[in-house]
C-alpha cells in the first residue's frame, strides 16, 4: 500500500498529481512542510531531512518529489515514463534543471511578493530571486516553442515535474512566455492536474 507524506499545500503537490495520474490507491499523512508532524521521531526516521514529500511503498521508503515521481511512473510501467533512453535522459535533464533554476527562486519569488504579510516582505529579495527566473523562463519558453513537451512528443514525468513546480506560475503574468504559458496550462488542465489543485486549494 502507499502512502504519501506531505500536503498538498507543499512540494508533495507533485507526488499527489503523480498519483491521480497513475489512478493509484494510497493513504496521505497531510502534513505541512517545517509543521511539528515532520519533526516526530516516526517521521525523522523515514526522512531525516524533515522534508516532505516523502513516500512508503509496500515498505520502500523514499523522498525527494522529483525522484519520487519517477519511480511511480517507471514501477507502473506508465507512458508518461519515456521508455527510449533519450526520452529518459530529457526527463532527467529537466527535472534536475528546475530544481536548479527555479524551485527555491519562484517560492522566494513568491513569498516576497504575495505570500508573506506585506510587513515580511523584501523587496531586493523578491528581486534578486527574479533576476534569476526570468532567464530560466526564456530557457523553457524557447524550449516549449520548438514542441509541445519536454521529453518527446507526448505529456511525461519530466513535463508533471516541471509544471508541478510551477505552480505559482499559474497566477503569474506570462505574456512575455506565451509558449510556456500555453504548456503551463495544458499541464494543469489535465484531470490529474485538477484533482491534485483542489486538494492544494481545498
Amino acid at each position: 500500500m502507499l502512502r504519501i507524506h506531505g500536503a498538498a499545500r507543499s512540494r508533495a503537490v507533485r507526488t499527489l498529481w503523480m498519483a491521480a495520474e497513475l489512478g493509484l490507491s494510497y493513504g496521505h499523512n497531510d502534513i505541512l512542510p517545517r509543521s511539528p508532524g515532520t519533526r516526530t521521531p516516526e517521521y525523522l526516521a523515514l526522512n531525516p531531512n524533515a522534508r516532505v514529500p516523502t513516500i512508503e511503498d509496500d515498505g520502500f521508503v523514499l523522498s525527494e518529489s522529483m525522484a519520487i515521481n519517477m519511480y511511480l511512473a517507471k514501477k507502473h510501467n506508465s507512458p508518461l515514463y519515456p521508455k527510449d533512453l533519450q526520452g529518459e535522459a530529457r526527463m532527467w535533464q529537466w527535472s534536475l534543471w528546475e530544481t536548479d533554476r527555479l524551485d527555491r527562486q519562484i517560492t522566494t519569488y513568491a513569498n516576497h511578493t504575495t505570500a508573506l504579510p506585506e510587513a515580511q516582505r523584501d523587496k531586493a529579495t523578491a528581486d534578486a530571486a527574479w533576476a534569476e527566473i526570468e532567464p530560466a523562463f526564456d530557457v523553457l519558453n524557447a524550449a516549449l516553442g520548438k514542441a509541445p513537451w519536454l521529453a518527446g512528443s507526448d505529456f511525461t514525468v519530466a513535463d508533471l515535474n516541471v509544471a508541478g513546480a510551477l505552480f505559482r506560475g499559474l497566477s503569474m503574468d506570462l505574456s512575455r512566455w506565451p509558449a510556456m504559458a500555453a504548456w503551463l496550462s495544458r499541464c494543469w488542465d489535465r484531470p490529474g492536474a485538477k484533482k491534485a489543485k483542489a486538494m492544494r486549494e481545498g
